[in-house]
């Protein structure tokens, strides 16, 4: 494969159920359709986490495009993944800015030069991985512990769609409905159809919602007057860094969230495709670290790899880097235009539950595969409590406090993980 070039594959591949591989892509009306699937897949947590945080929601969606770009050009479009909007940053955000959770953060500064400062040491991780390798890394962090912490991410999120998106009996079968038609898209059609189940069973659900809603009376209406009345293109708001040593010391940390992140996303695309993609290891970091840094630096969020991404990649089994090229563009696109996030923000908030509840089952499910993929012998004692205590704590949320720094859910999870398994190797019985 050429530099940004990709093999053609037929679309009858999709029809037997083939693969297509990061160095392949399907003709590019259908790769196009890809893009915007991962575009809306990614949608939901980019808008919301910087919404939690007080941040532009636009902004964060312009910047996961960039961002993407970045990726893609760093790791010389080898490595399929989208960056989004990181929810490993929202707590220390809030902590360092004070954020009372209403309108607009007030000290966004102070969170951009944390974030911008997360991004410098995640890029000199990076950097250091391009050196000397990736050895240090996985002795810290084997299958055992990727695979758990894979798995927490999509766990710990389950909370999201099920408290959050659901504010009655009505929504919550409305979530059901919805994870059933993306169900019913995915095992019972066939081809491209089968391959867009996400968008698919988002459109159907959120038709079958408006029929219950606007058509029957039974709950909350769609209302689409914010869409009629947003413009078709304006510029998001942008802000300027400002560099606390306190806040930064708060932010900082979340880079060991992010390299594990990324390298349980990687670990788990090689477990998918069969292509050894280790080797560009450094370069994601690299990628990455650029790009939350560039986000930083215009008001936006920090930015990682998307699970929820890779969960689509999984149920689709389409990993070709084109198509994040595409949803890239994309993003870029749409973040100058208030009206398209304005469309987005219409779908109703019960059937953008349903499908977080899909697309987060189907990352929890990834790292379990990781263990699969990698044989990991759960006959170890040692195998089986690193696992079984680092999903408890990333599921229940399990928070320390070290003063104003807090480490909740899945930092204390990726900690845990790495630190059990170095102690309970450290002289044990043979």
């Amino acid at each position: 494969m050429g530099l940004f070039t990709w093999s053609e594959k037929s679309p009858a591949v999709l029809h037997s159920g083939g693969v297509i591989g990061p160095d392949e892509r399907l003709p590019w009306p259908q790769t196009g359709l890809m893009g915007v699937q991962h575009v809306i897949a990614m949608f939901g947590s980019t808008v919301l986490a910087p919404i939690l945080m007080g941040f532009d929601p636009n902004l964060a969606v312009l910047m996961s495009g960039i961002g993407t770009l970045i990726f893609f050009l760093i790791t010389g479009g080898k490595v399929p993944s989208y960056l989004g909007s990181s929810f490993a940053f929202i707590g220390v955000v809030i902590a360092a800015t004070g954020y009372s959770g209403q309108g607009a953060n007030a000290n966004i500064g102070l969170a951009l030069g944390g974030i911008i400062a997360c991004g410098a040491v995640y890029t000199l991780v990076g950097l250091l991985v391009q050196a000397i390798g990736t050895r240090w890394i996985e002795s810290l962090m084997p299958p055992v512990v990727t695979g758990a912490v894979v798995a927490i991410i999509g766990l710990n999120l389950a909370s999201v769609p099920i408290k959050n998106m659901a504010a009655n009996n009505f929504d919550a079968w409305m979530q059901a409905m919805t994870f059933t038609c993306v169900a019913l898209v995915a095992v019972f059609t066939r081809g491209m159809l089968q391959r867009l189940l996400i968008l698919v069973g988002l459109i159907v659900a959120s038709l079958l919602y408006a029929l219950f809603t606007n058509g029957l009376g039974w709950g909350t209406p769609m209302d689409l007057s914010k869409v009629a009345a947003a413009d078709w293109v304006g510029l998001p708001s942008l802000h300027a860094p400002v560099f606390n040593a306190n806040a930064m010391l708060l932010i900082v940390p979340v880079v060991v969230i992010l390299v594990a992140e990324n390298l349980g996303h990687i670990k788990a695309v090689t477990a998918m495709t069969g292509k050894d993609l280790d080797r560009y290891m450094g370069r994601a970091f690299i990628g990455d670290g650029v790009a939350t840094m560039v986000s930083g630096a215009a008001g936006g969020t920090g930015v990682t790899t998307y699970a929820e991404n890779i969960g689509v990649m999984a149920a689709t089994r389409i990993y070709s880097t084109a198509i994040f090229l595409v949803a890239a563009l994309l993003a870029l696109m749409l973040g100058f235009s208030p009206k398209f996030g304005a469309l987005i923000q219409a779908i109703p908030l019960p059937v953008m539950g349903g499908v977080s509840i899909v697309v987060f089952g189907l990352i929890a499910v990834a790292g379990a595969r990781i263990w699969v993929d990698n044989r990991v012998n759960f006959a170890d004692t040692k195998n089986l409590i690193v696992a079984a205590i680092t999903l408890i704590l990333g599921t229940g949320e399990f928070t320390l406090k070290f003063g104003d720094f807090a480490l909740g859910g899945i930092g204390t999870a990726t900690f845990g993980a790495i630190g059990l398994h170095w102690l309970l190797s450290r002289g044990r019985a043979q």
